[in-house]
């Protein structure tokens, strides 16, 4: 008797279809030479409508060109003030900023997930909110011994809403099946806050802090121009007193430049965190 057995199917030949298009990845390739591109290009008109002293409805003629400004930059980065500046405004930031962090989280996820705190302290906070956080300087003044913790709780004041909100907003859009699931299996509130709610709200989170980050920039610049004593927000400010126009605009392009890095710093630790979340293929950071 012969033994019987399953067919086997012949090899296919075809091969398999590329599951990221040709010309996804060469769009990928090309993203940082067309950013590069764009900066360039803007970098080269505000060199053309100044060194043509344009004056249409924006007048250009008073402004730094480009090779003023960078030649500024370039003496500054060997002046040890600068770097004084750039530090105490990084450390201002990061300060309050990871305050605000931890503040807004644990209040964000309070609101989200108690009545009890959305009653007692939600009210609070919708009136709070809307009143800008530079317009809290008086109360620093008033509140805080030296300008240093001042500028600090401004910072802070300025990334807690934003982080305060986008918290609450994700935690109260989580599944309810998920956290049955852990009570179902014999979990307890603490199970479920630390394996459903914040792993669950991480993304809203991270889309508060990257928000968070680029608002306390403006508020700690704003509170070093009206009552700080270095940074880089008062060293600008000095510059436009004494009409040191390349030195104005030296201090914009450092914001800039630190805005830009501790924001990308911020979206970095978002995706490392968040890299079980499904993304496009080929996308990046902004």
């Amino acid at each position: 008797m012969t033994a019987l057995t399953a067919p086997t199917r012949k090899a296919s030949s075809k091969p398999e279809p590329d599951p990221v298009p040709t010309s996804a990845r060469r769009a990928h390739r090309l993203r940082p030479v067309v950013r590069a591109l764009s900066l360039l290009a803007a970098l080269g008109l505000w060199q053309l409508v100044t060194a043509l002293d344009v004056q249409l409805w924006l007048r250009f003629d008073q402004f730094p060109s480009v090779t003023d400004v960078a030649g500024e930059f370039g003496r500054r980065l060997g002046d040890a003030a600068y770097w004084r500046d750039v530090t105490d405004s990084l450390r201002r930031i990061v300060t309050g900023f990871l305050l605000a962090a931890v503040l807004g989280v644990a209040t964000g996820v309070a609101v989200g997930r108690s009545r009890w705190a959305a009653d007692l302290i939600g009210p609070v906070l919708e009136v709070l909110r809307p009143v800008p956080a530079i317009a809290l300087v008086p109360v620093a003044i008033l509140l805080f011994p030296s300008n240093e913790q001042g500028i600090v709780f401004i910072t802070c004041t300025a990334a807690f809403f934003p982080v305060l909100v986008a918290t609450r907003h994700a935690v109260r859009a989580l599944a309810p099946v998920w956290e049955e699931a852990v009570l179902t299996m014999g979990g307890g509130r603490w199970r479920v806050l630390a394996s459903v709610v914040l792993p669950g709200a991480l993304p809203g989170i991270f889309g508060g802090l990257s928000v968070g980050i680029g608002v306390s920039w403006i508020c700690v610049i704003s509170a070093e121009m009206i009552s700080g004593e270095y940074g880089i927000g008062y060293r600008t400010w000095q510059d436009y007193t004494v009409i040191d126009y390349p030195g104005v605009f030296t201090g914009i392009v450092g914001i800039g430049v630190l805005g830009w890095l501790t924001s990308t710093v911020v979206e970095l630790l978002g995706r490392r965190l968040t890299h079980w979340l499904p993304r496009r293929e080929g996308s990046a950071t902004s």
